[in-house]
């Protein structure tokens, strides 16, 4: 195993030094089983000790919340709201009518108008993040389609995965596999859930500069091993 292009194998905390090892695999679809999928790909590999953090978006595909975009029928409040999110350049999130769209479905559109009236307001104070703080998370890991995404899924917006807690958990009790699933983007890594023993606060900043890469590296899991040194 090795560092994806531009991503550094090792990264150092303190005094001591992390591997984080991307695990490539076949193209996710729906029909995969997130179970039988670290089952193929990563117990070959994993050590007692590890963590494996697995990508949303991966886990949000095996349960069927990637959407293409062309089945999607933005209503006007869509269209409307949409015209006032702050186009991110690391991703569209629900900056077009589509994706705006399933966050309604998602919220609720009183909820999302809610929102969208305490982000107005409270931007001229330099406030930011009050609209995903009252949307919510799921609004939140709503991803548009993007052209470096891997295809078909350029094509795709994709929901955040239900349940996270509950899918980590799955894997620690059955496979013996401590996780977590993270989102992590060029913007920060966020921690959804965390088999119980995961030292989440490590593992945040040992993959700080995502390590994952989800193009041509096809590389939607990790692992994250303390290195031996010799003494």
């Amino acid at each position: 195993m090795k560092a994806n292009p531009g991503k550094k194998l090792e990264i150092q905390l303190n005094d001591k030094i992390y591997l984080r090892f991307p695990i490539k695999t076949h193209i996710i679809t729906d029909k995969d089983d997130i179970l039988k999928v670290i089952q193929k790909y990563v117990l070959p590999f994993y050590k007692k000790g590890d963590v494996v953090f697995i990508s949303e978006k991966m886990v949000a595909i095996t349960q069927g919340r990637a959407i293409k975009i062309t089945d999607i029928q933005p209503s006007l409040w869509a269209k409307f709201l949409s015209k006032f999110v702050y186009k991110n350049p690391y991703g569209i999130g629900i900056a077009m009518p589509e994706t705006m769209q399933l966050a309604i479905s998602e919220a609720g559109l009183w909820r999302i108008l809610l929102a969208s009236f305490f982000s107005f307001i409270t931007k001229p104070f330099g406030i930011r993040g009050v609209f995903y703080l009252i949307a919510g998370r799921a609004v939140a890991g709503i991803d548009g389609p993007v052209p470096y995404a891997l295809p078909p899924y350029n094509q795709y917006a994709i929901l955040a995965p239900k349940n996270p807690r509950k899918i980590v958990n799955q894997i620690k009790e059955k496979l013996m596999v401590d996780c977590a699933i993270v989102d992590a983007n060029d913007l920060g890594v966020e921690i959804l859930a965390a088999s119980p023993g995961v030292n989440t606060k490590i593992l945040q900043m040992a993959i700080k500069d995502n390590p994952l890469g989800q193009s041509s590296e096809q590389t939607p899991i990790g692992i994250l091993r303390l290195k031996e040194l010799d003494i």
